[in-house]
């Protein structure tokens, strides 16, 4: 049995794939703020029986360091890190230099481009990562990657704004509003809305560029509050998938 692990900013994630099989099991995800949480331990001290751990992240050298630790202490395997490549599993990425691309992006664009396969879909396809930052990365059939954008993500954007301005710090309001009249809910709508507005165009772009509608995959902890402020018509084509990152690890498992 493998362990597979995303290291993200704010979170980590990890499931379990059994030896010789294609689905993904026993999904977990805990808030690591720079360390294993307590919860974590507790469900990996019951794994039994693993004899690889694949991880990736773009996460805390330390939260890094502390998996590499448990893993020695618990099953004496040391971690197999995967780093971004030029090509890997279908996917070219568009950026000369590979590692300026973050390792969670290239895995996701290979979760969609294998799903997309599997499914039997030749599609372009705009994946959009909402966490502590969004990032927007466009896939061309083929698993040709185009580039991408990145923004801060929907707290970091809150946050920012009001560090730098002089505006009292407000409760988080609605944020399902087309507008607000209150400052609170003004600043919880815009934060939502301003990458869902990103979102769109850039959906808008995809399907001139390549001629054929792309599928929208989000991902992220804020996934599901990014989906219902997308239009309708490109809220239809959207699908959220919690384990995209986890999905991309496994090709390498």
């Amino acid at each position: 049995m493998q362990l597979l692990i995303d290291i993200g900013n704010t979170s980590i994630k990890w499931a379990l794939r059994h030896r010789h099989a294609a689905d993904l099991t026993d999904f977990g995800c805990a808030l690591h703020a720079g360390a294993l949480p307590l919860d974590l331990l507790a469900v990996w001290d019951e794994l039994d029986g693993i004899h690889a751990v694949i991880a990736a992240g773009v996460g805390p050298e330390q939260v890094k360091r502390a998996v590499a630790r448990v893993c020695e202490a618990r099953w004496r395997i040391e971690p197999h890190w995967i780093e971004t490549r030029a090509q890997a599993h279908g996917v070219r990425i568009a950026y000369p230099e590979p590692s300026h691309l973050g390792v969670d992006r290239f895995l996701g664009l290979i979760g969609v481009h294998r799903r997309l396969e599997a499914e039997g879909r030749a599609a372009p396809a705009l994946v959009v990562d909402a966490g502590t930052a969004v990032t927007y990365d466009l896939l061309a059939t083929g698993g040709r990657h185009l580039g991408g954008l990145i923004l801060p993500g929907v707290t970091l954007m809150r946050d920012s704004l009001l560090a730098g301005t002089q505006i009292p710090r407000y409760e988080p309001a609605a944020s399902d509003l087309p507008w607000a009249a209150d400052t609170g809910e003004a600043i919880a709508a815009a934060s939502i809305q301003a990458p869902a507005a990103l979102a769109e165009r850039l959906h808008r772009r995809l399907h001139r560029h390549t001629g054929m509608a792309p599928r929208l995959i989000l991902t992220g902890g804020d996934a599901e509050r990014l989906a219902p402020a997308l239009e309708p018509g490109i809220q239809s084509t959207a699908q959220i998938v919690p384990e995209l990152v986890l999905l991309g690890v496994a090709a390498f498992a």
